[in-house]
């Protein structure tokens, strides 16, 4: 009887995969990854765009690294493999962030040691600033509620984010979805507002991410300000 039990659960639990995947691939012609690409290779030129002494290796790698991982994330896309293109997606946007938190600590020794002059400085700052912000809303695409293929196939779990359009009982924004802007957006709001605006965050794992993101801007920020002093 128990035997039977079991059995009964494994086909369950097997029809449920099966459909899952079904709908997967149903819906992965549907996910544009387009703004992923883009902020991905704009992110690493813009870290690369970085002075020598903010950086750990030589420019090339640092376009290099995401180029070469984002060749294998585009035959996974292409393949509709959906396990391993959001492996892939969230190894490049790691790579990213630990390369901008490398450089922002690099930035901060560069402070202190005087070693570069207040136009690179905000040069720098900027860059990374920026590139904050790009990689942040990558996270956020990834992460939010399972990924994009999950969000638009309807089956990923309890929502990471909540806009406010999922909310609004207005007319004409009841299948409403996010895309890789409403991110790019979150991502904007938080570097400079230091929390996010319209967007709730839900989860354990976005709040963190959210709290990486407003100390990163805040270092940079604050470097700037201590060298402001100093000009004065």
């Amino acid at each position: 009887m128990r035997k039977w039990k079991w059995e009964g659960v494994v086909q369950d639990f097997e029809e449920d995969l099966v459909e899952e995947i079904h709908e997967i691939a149903q819906f992965k012609g549907k996910v544009n990854r387009g703004s992923f690409f883009v902020a991905t290779l704009l992110t690493a030129i813009l870290l690369s765009a970085l002075s020598d002494r903010l950086l750990f290796g030589p420019k090339w790698l640092i376009i290099t690294i995401p180029v070469v991982l984002l060749l294998p994330l585009y035959y996974a896309v292409l393949n509709a493999r959906h396990r391993s293109t959001r492996i892939l997606g969230l190894l490049i946007t790691a790579v990213l962030t630990i390369a901008i938190v490398s450089s922002v600590v690099l930035l901060i020794i560069a402070l202190f040691r005087h070693t570069e002059n207040a136009t690179q400085l905000l040069i720098d700052a900027a860059l990374l600033w920026s590139a904050n912000i790009l990689t942040f809303a990558i996270w956020y695409f990834e992460i939010d509620r399972g990924g994009p293929i999950r969000r638009h196939a309807k089956i990923s779990d309890r929502p990471d984010l909540l806009f406010v359009q999922m909310a609004s009982p207005t007319t004409g924004w009841e299948n409403w979805l996010p895309t890789f802007s409403d991110y790019l957006f979150l991502a904007f709001n938080t570097s400079t507002a230091f929390s996010p605006t319209d967007t709730l965050a839900l989860s354990r794992r976005i709040k963190s991410l959210m709290m990486a993101q407003s100390s990163l801007s805040l270092v940079i920020i604050a470097v700037l300000a201590a060298r402001a002093i100093n000009i004065a």
